[in-house]
């Protein structure tokens, strides 16, 4: 027995002084501790918008989503193009330096925010927070802290932000493939700065596209009353559970005239995930600029009357397409076997490629098909042209 126990003694001594060495020698050979696992609350699947019995009060939903949506607050130092005269010296012998001080100033904006767990994540619009010096997140309970940002998705507009403090609440996320034109909905957010507000709309149509608002775009658009400083804030069914980010709104005037935006919250989800592992968001990409094949379009290359696609106007020079053997004039029909209707369909069935992977590209060349292979790329952020992918 005693034998057994030294041999044992020596074994872990000799194990122990091994790691130490790895550990001090060659620690990138020691295995990574996994970054963060996000915990998120989901409501289960339901068939059917929960009824309220008796009067009709969204009193519960509010309870229970409202807690969850934060008040953000941002500043940030804006540099003023000094002026040629500020430098003269004819200029500053007669006025001195009084205006030395007028060369940058300090501006503040406001907007909202979700918590999406209770490790401190938070949800926004990236426009709120972009390019802040100083974020400032306020709680319905009263807690104030500062935040910082973990990464940003600019083509969605949307941004996740974190903090430090115990006991969050965090929003459930309800089922977005579940919503129905007519639903009810409510926003709920700080607008002009007055405080935590909720108003109430329906959901007036599903799978916006085509606004020029983002590069990326799915909106939920509602009548649900929003405004300046509910950007970011919730979009909630009425039963309290999330559904959508609050984005933007049409109006002459800069006030809601009932006609709202919201990012589902299925594509929140997405992003978010990708933000807090990756610290950005990665999408897929081959080079190639085009346009909605209009009949028109169609009938000018002699194409079969009700041919879907896109028109590939352009193909980036050494990038995936154009080593494949795409071409310009190529109408490009389907990627891995999935058809492409349109410009935004064929944007969302490039993206959600992953990059460095090899997908089969078909077109219509002189009106014959066409498959290639092309070994997909990682798209350049924010890309120039909106038409480019």
């Amino acid at each position: 027995m005693k034998k057994l126990w030294l041999i044992f003694a020596q074994t872990t001594t000799v194990g122990l002084a091994v790691w130490f060495l790895l550990t001090l020698l060659k620690p990138g050979w020691i295995p990574k501790q996994m970054a963060d696992v996000v915990t998120l609350r989901e409501a289960p699947a339901v068939e059917a918008p929960v009824h309220l019995p008796g009067n009709i009060s969204y009193r519960e939903a509010v309870r229970h989503a409202m807690p969850s949506v934060v008040n953000i607050y941002t500043s940030k130092e804006i540099k003023k193009r000094r002026h040629p005269l500020l430098d003269d010296p004819l200029f500053r012998r007669f006025f001195g330096d009084r205006f030395e001080n007028s060369e940058s100033q300090r501006t503040s904006s406001l907007g909202s925010g979700v918590i999406v767990s209770a490790q401190g994540y938070i949800i926004t619009n990236n426009h709120v927070v972009a390019s802040a010096d100083e974020i400032q997140v306020a709680l319905s309970d009263g807690r104030t802290t500062t935040a910082i940002v973990v990464g940003a998705d600019p083509e969605t507009d949307l941004a996740v932000i974190k903090i430090d403090l115990p006991n969050l609440p965090a929003i459930t996320f309800g089922q977005v493939e579940k919503l129905n034109v007519g639903d009810v909905v409510l926003a709920i957010g700080n607008p002009f700065g007055v405080g935590q507000t909720v108003t109430m709309g329906i959901v007036s149509a599903l799978g916006r596209t085509n606004l020029g608002i983002n590069p990326f775009e799915n909106f939920i658009q509602t009548d649900a009353a929003i405004n300046p400083g509910n950007s970011g804030g919730a979009l909630v069914d009425n039963a309290g559970n999330l559904v959508g980010i609050n984005s933007a709104i049409y109006s002459q005037t800069g006030s809601a005239v009932g006609i709202g935006f919201a990012i589902p919250a299925s594509t929140v989800k997405s992003v978010m995930e990708q933000i807090i592992k990756d610290g950005a968001v990665t999408r897929g990409w081959i080079g190639v600029d085009t346009q909605d094949l209009t009949p028109e379009l169609a009938a000018s290359f002699n194409l079969a009357e009700g041919t879907e696609g896109v028109l590939i106007n352009g193909v980036v020079r050494g990038g995936p397409a154009d080593r494949g053997g795409v071409k310009p004039g190529d109408v490009l029909i389907a990627v891995n076997g999935e058809a492409i209707h349109d410009f935004n369909g064929m944007l969302n069935l490039v993206a959600n490629q992953k990059p460095g992977q090899e997908a089969s590209i078909k077109v219509l060349r002189g009106g014959k098909p066409q498959e290639y292979k092309v070994k997909i790329g990682k798209r350049p952020p924010l890309a120039s042209d909106p038409g480019e992918e």
